[in-house]
């Protein structure tokens, strides 16, 4: 079912709808199927498209995380709750700062 909805959703990349959602939404495809590299690309994406989407940090962190890149885990999130405060979304950030505080306590 999710390989039919990524190449639905990637037809529009380069087109008039490419932009921080459409890529949020084949990230969040592919990070559903553990295809952690590429979520972790098309993530990227989203925030280069909107530096302020704090929902493309937070998943972002936790693809990054599932690729055992902790250091880049806690830099998206740290940018994602710097969005979140330009953005007023308190709970993405409050979400954000809870997985920064777990990543910090179980670092040795």
């Amino acid at each position: 079912m999710n390989d039919e909805l990524i190449q639905r959703l990637r037809t529009q990349v380069g087109g008039v709808r490419d932009g921080a959602l459409l890529r949020f939404s084949i990230g969040n495809a592919l990070l559903g199927d553990a295809r952690y590299a590429e979520a972790a690309v098309e993530f990227r994406e989203a925030v280069a498209f909107d530096a302020d989407y704090s929902a493309a940090w937070k998943l972002l962190g936790k693809t990054l995380l599932a690729l055992d890149d902790e250091a880049g885990a806690a830099a998206a999130w740290r940018s994602g709750i710097e969005a979140s405060e330009r953005r007023g979304d308190k709970q993405a950030g409050k979400e954000m700062a809870v997985f920064l505080n777990r990543l910090s306590r179980s670092a040795p």
